[in-house]
């Protein structure tokens, strides 16, 4: 037995509070992630700094959670697709490509309200109630120095597909719907820009998929609808 698997066999004999003592000697030395190194702060006072945010503030932190766990864990292992690195803001979050095709993927975060997930007829009365809700607008908003209209609301052709995370209403980052941008419905207000909330079904359907590959493969058929 070499000497590694002698202390993984010591460590397995060692009571918890033994191991923990263990651990944060070791933490000392370790660092979690590159960013304790750019805020100059171990990872267990961010952690607590995000425990004790404002709901607002937890909202965004979900959004960037669900983008992340998005690339790492589906984006990053669809096959024979690979990641593109973006620069700057671009209206999407994760851009694919297969060498021939590109899909700009949006991902967002299925809507709560007060601590719930909020149904779409909350958000719009003529919306069906037993559909969830997901906001497509921008996080800020600006005003289009020509036009003189708000920059906040996503016009069609800004991306490709949207991935909804269902976190709020499973409690499981992995689950995701996915529906083609063209398919979303239109503001009645400006109706080259997306309706500010679309309702999400409970489950997959004909509009609505939870495999990545399947939504693009709609995507790349180019049929042409309106989700329900």
């Amino acid at each position: 037995m070499n000497e590694l698997n002698q202390i993984k066999d010591l460590l397995a004999r060692c009571t918890f509070e033994e191991r923990r003592d263990i651990f944060k000697h070791l933490r000392s030395e370790f660092r979690i992630h590159p960013i304790e190194d750019e805020l100059n702060v171990q990872a267990e006072v961010i952690l607590e700094a995000i425990h004790k945010a404002s709901d607002l503030t937890l909202r965004g932190i979900r959004g960037v959670i669900a983008e992340a766990y998005f690339q790492m864990t589906i984006a990053s292992a669809i096959t024979g697709w690979k990641i593109i690195p973006t620069s700057g803001d671009p209206p999407y979050d994760c851009l694919l490509s297969d060498g021939n095709n590109q899909v700009r993927i949006q991902v967002k975060m299925q809507r709560l309200k007060e601590h719930r997930p909020m149904m779409a007829n909350q958000a719009y009365r003529r919306l069906p109630s037993d559909k969830y809700v997901v906001e497509t607008q921008r996080t800020r908003g600006g005003v289009d120095p020509t036009t003189g209209l708000s920059t906040r609301p996503y016009r069609f052709g800004d991306f490709d597909l949207l991935a909804v995370s269902l976190h709020p209403s499973t409690g499981d980052w992995s689950k995701f719907l996915y529906t083609v941008e063209r398919w979303l419905i239109p503001s009645s207000e400006r109706t080259d820009c997306l309706l500010k909330f679309q309702p999400v079904p409970l489950q997959a359907n004909s509009d609505w998929t939870g495999d990545l590959k399947t939504a693009i493969e709609w995507f790349l058929s180019k049929v042409n609808k309106t989700i329900d």
